[in-house]
This record gives C-alpha cells, structure tokens and sequence, in this order.
C-alpha cells in the first residue's frame, strides 16, 4: 500500500472532571490525531502522550517527530503489512508514542483493504476471538478517603467490575483500606505512577492484608530491577507498567521475577506491532496481560479494544466507557458499558469508527497535511 497523504490534528479536549496522579491534576487533554490516505482509504491512530509527568513525549515533540521524521520515513516505499512499520521506524531512537500514532492508521488502511474488523485482523490465525472486552475504570486521587468511596460507589453502578485507584504518597493506605472496608468482595488495585522508593516495602506489606489484585508501578518509572526486590517481600502481584518500553524490558521483567502482571499500552511499546510481540511473550511465560488508558479518545479507545480482544488479555482492561472522560467524544455512536461489565469490540472495517467532523473542528487548535515529495 502507497500512503498517498498523511494529516495531522492537534486537539484538546476538556476533561469532564479533573483527573489526579502522583505526578499532578489535568482538567484537559491535549491529543494528536493521524489522518493516513491509502489506495484511497483512510485511516485513523492517535497519538495519547501529552505531558512529561508519564513519558518524555509531549505533544509538541510527538508533532516534531511525527512531521519531520516519521511521516518521510513511511512515504519512502509502499508497505506490504502493517508489521513493517517498527522496521521502517526503527532510525528513530525512541518516540514510541509517536511511533504508535503513525502506525495505528497504517493498521487501520490494511485492517480496511482487507474487510476486517481490527480485532480479526490482529486476530487472523488464533483459536480465540474476543468480542467484547472485561473493563474496569481508573479513578484519580480524590479529596478525602471518604470521596473515593463515594466515587467508587458510583462507578460501580455503572457496572464497571475492577477499581483501579491512584495512590502517592500520604494517599495511599488509608485510601485502599477505605475502600476495600466499604467493597469487600470486590476487584480492587492501585496505582502508584512510580511514586515510591524500595524504602517504601513496609507500606506495601500493608496492603498484603487487603486482598488487591495488584499494585501497579510502585517503583522507579525506567526500574526493573528494585521491582524484583519488592515483589519477593510482598504477597500482593506487581504489575509493571511504566518500566516496559519493549518486548525485552517484558522478558527481563519476567525472567527476574520483577512483576507478576504487565499492563500493556500500544502507545508506550510503539505501537500494535510491538504490543501483540509483548502478549505472545507474555502468554507463553504464563504471564496474564491487561491493556492501559491513556485518558484516550474514541479513536484511541477502538485501537485498544481492538488489541484487549487477544486472548491473554485476562484482567480487566483500562478502557472505559466514552462518558467516563468527554462528553461528548469525537466518535458517534459513543462506546458504552454493557451490563456484563463488558465494552464491545467494534466490528466495522478496521478500526470501526472516526471522528464527526465538526467534532473535530471544534476540538482542533493545529492541522497539517503531508504529501509524498512534499507536495
């Protein structure tokens, strides 16, 4: 396939409420949607980093790389498959947000050309096909432990059936202590975005007592290695999240027993490519996988979706429901929880959905287009 033009939309959209970490509070989200023309198809990807409080990328470097780099790169010959990309990309050191971006609506053309959905295109040859995704929500730091609970009742009766709370440090045990008193018997974990040290074990050993399904990135965001440490002085699973770029951070972490889940995100590895490498990997190490959210739009949403319906996505996934961060989204008819706790995976060529124009406009603040040559 010869990629004919290649658009880029810097949009920002403001967050329904705001959204706290260890590493700040965001009321808005600035994305970068790609926009890839193919044999006269197009295709979406989205590009999610947008502060350096998760990775180095932002939206300002993700645009220099995305125009001045990748974007000559995948005009320079027609590509046979999607999995070319990492190869045709790999001159550029890092970046993998922007790499992930770009190669999302190359995925997106081929998934089309073929008369696929995405899911069945990534799917092709394996015994199980997912239609619909186990979700949970992601819920920031809120005022109080009495707010979080609050906050959690809410999410629960939309059907969500995994909590993931945020954590950092003075919020974080008596958070999760709250919690799990008010929903003993439900799925319940915490993230902690790096925030914590080895010294911090003790207050991990703490939380043993709650029963969580995990705790996600307690330590370092570029560690491996104090991971193992902690993960032999607590009961509770370590999921790693921040500290797996590639697949070979994924069999480190596994071969030193550093985590006992990983959460992967397409954005952070580089892209579907590279995700699906890390799932096999992990399927074949016993190592069960979830898929992150990046505070996604639609578009993001329906690349995600696409990649939890692999079969060794056997923890719920970060993938809410539309409503849970814009209204509206970019996308129409929004996604939605169905009443299993489930997201259904779109079914529509390639990805299934792309934005409603005027949505689109009214969310854009930069627009740019790309031809071969630079025509």
């Amino acid at each position: 396939m010869k990629l004919e033009q290649i658009d880029l939309y810097q949009i920002r959209m403001p967050l329904i409420a705001p959204f706290e970490t260890s590493f700040g509070s965001k009321s808005q989200r600035d994305i970068i949607l790609v926009r890839a023309v193919g044999d006269g198809i197009v295709g979406w990807g989205e590009y999610a980093a947008d502060g350096p409080g998760y990775s180095y990328e932002t939206t300002q470097t993700g645009w220099h790389i995305l125009s001045d780099y990748l974007i000559p790169l995948a005009f320079q010959a027609p590509f046979g498959d999607p999995r070319e990309c990492p190869d045709r990309f790999k001159r550029v050191r890092g970046h993998n947000f922007a790499k992930s971006g770009l190669e999302g609506a190359i995925w997106d053309l081929f998934a089309q050309q073929a008369g696929l959905s995405l899911g069945q295109y990534i799917d092709a040859g394996r015994k199980i096909v997912r239609d619909r995704v186990v979700v949970g929500v992601s819920i920031g730091i809120q005022p109080s432990p009495e707010a979080l609970v609050e906050k959690i009742r809410g999410f629960l009766q939309y059907g969500y059936l995994r909590i993931k709370m945020k954590i950092k440090p003075g919020r974080d045990i008596g958070d999760a202590r709250a919690a799990r008193a008010a929903f003993p018997d439900r799925m319940l974990m915490v993230d902690a975005n790096s925030a914590y040290t080895l010294k911090d074990a003790p207050l991990f050993q703490q939380m043993d007592a709650l029963g969580l399904l995990m705790i996600e990135q307690p330590l370092g965001d570029d560690d491996i290695y104090e991971h193992h440490k902690l993960q032999r002085l607590i009961q509770t699973p370590i999921c790693l999240d921040e500290s797996i770029h590639t697949p070979d951070h994924a069999r480190m972490a596994i071969e030193l027993g550093a985590c006992r889940i990983i959460n992967i995100k397409q954005g952070r590895v580089g892209g579907l490519t590279k995700a699906i490498e890390i799932h096999d990997l992990c399927q074949a190490a016993g190592i069960p996988v979830w898929c992150g959210g990046m505070l996604e739009s639609g578009v993001g949403r329906a690349l995600n979706l696409a990649l939890a319906s692999l079969p060794n996505f056997t923890l719920p996934s970060d993938l809410s429901a539309s409503n849970r961060y814009y209204n509206p989204d970019l996308i129409d008819p929004p996604f939605d929880i169905n009443t299993d706790g489930t997201i259904s995976v779109p079914t529509g060529p390639g990805i299934g959905v792309s934005p409603v124009e005027d949505r689109l406009k009214s969310v854009t603040i930069r627009q740019a287009s790309y031809r071969p040559g630079g025509a």
